[in-house]
């Protein structure tokens, strides 16, 4: 089959990789659509992929073509989403369902052949069907909203309150949908690209800030949701806090980040929670995460709207995708490969 194989840092190319055979308990994905995650760039580009040669993407979804002995009757032929994560299922974290926390897991897509190719085999419970009515390139979406969603189960989120979320990309979409599914008061959107605010408030925002430009609320969110994975956002994000507020990191910074003693001081003064989420986990594996975004894609309650997609490249254009991110402030939206 064909694959984008990284070869060794910041080398991606396009050719033929061994075509995987489902084996017992297994099901195999002819891939269709897979997302370029945060994650999947510093791997291509900075040298930071666990080993070499590795096919990447954790973010796919694709068509049921074969099934492995003891697989359940009648998945062959459906669609499915890929749940990346495989657990080692006996450690402590394991046995308390944090799957997530697991210091033994593998990953596809990162620690063995992901979704940047023909084909892929992964164990059934790691194949989540959805219905014809959902899109594969929608269906390629549904890691990043179970990592939103995961974020709100972080905070014990309840509705009625004022929340905020910093950034506006993927993540930051699907966390604004999920805390306006169960119950918001008010929904504000901060970004500084006016392009990802308009889209915020086409998918139902309240309020949308760009703070470079824009006066905001200090001490009025009652959640904080940081998903851009920017310094200054996290930093912010302690302002933005009311008392007794819950505050959630679900970006990944990049960069070194320090607070001066008065910023540190807000989280003593105001008594906020702050945790951060890893990962859309739960028990039974892999969750009600990924059974929700199921359900909520099927119904329409939590929407995908194409304008969430910057670009499709073909598969044979995979590097040429990742040359996108030496110059990120262009990039206004998922970036896809296209390959079914």
């Amino acid at each position: 089959m064909k694959a984008a194989v990284l070869q060794s840092p910041g080398n991606l190319v396009y050719g033929d990789w061994r075509e995987p055979q489902a084996g017992p308990g297994q099901v195999k994905i002819k891939v269709k659509c897979a997302g370029i995650c945060g994650s999947d760039i510093p791997r291509v580009l900075r040298g930071a992929a666990h080993s070499y040669p590795i096919v990447l993407g954790h973010e796919f979804s694709g068509i049921i073509t074969e099934t492995g002995e003891g697989v359940s009757d009648g998945l062959a032929g459906k669609r499915a989403a890929c749940a990346p994560l495989l657990p080692c299922m006996s450690c402590r974290d394991c046995r308390c369902g944090n799957y997530a926390l697991c210091g033994k897991y593998g990953f596809i897509g990162s620690r063995q052949q992901g979704g940047f190719a023909e084909y892929v085999c992964l164990p059934e419970e790691n194949a989540v069907p959805f219905g014809d009515g959902i899109g594969f390139e929608q269906g390629a979406m549904f890691e990043p909203s179970t990592v939103a969603l995961h974020g709100l189960r972080r905070v014990n989120y309840t509705g009625g309150k004022n929340v905020c979320i910093l950034g506006g990309g993927t993540i930051g979409l699907f966390t604004m949908q999920w805390a306006k599914i169960f119950g918001a008061a008010h929904l504000t959107v901060f970004d500084i690209s006016n392009k990802k605010l308009t889209l915020a408030k086409k998918m139902g925002a309240d309020e949308t800030i760009n703070p470079s430009v824009q006066h905001y609320r200090e001490n009025f969110y009652d959640y904080v949701f940081e998903t851009a994975g920017s310094v200054e956002t996290m930093r912010m994000s302690f302002v933005l806090a009311a008392k007794k507020a819950s505050v959630c990191f679900i970006g990944t910074p990049a960069n070194d980040l320090s607070y001066s003693p008065k910023e540190f001081e807000e989280m003593h003064r105001k008594e906020f929670t702050l945790t951060g989420s890893w990962m859309s986990y739960s028990a039974p594996f892999p969750g009600e995460e990924w059974t929700l975004t199921a359900d909520a894609f099927a119904s329409g309650k939590l929407r995908f709207d194409p304008e969430m997609i910057h670009r499709v490249f073909p598969l044979s254009e995979a590097a040429q995708a990742f040359e996108m991110f030496k110059n990120p402030a262009d990039v206004k939206g998922k970036i896809m490969i296209g390959i079914g």
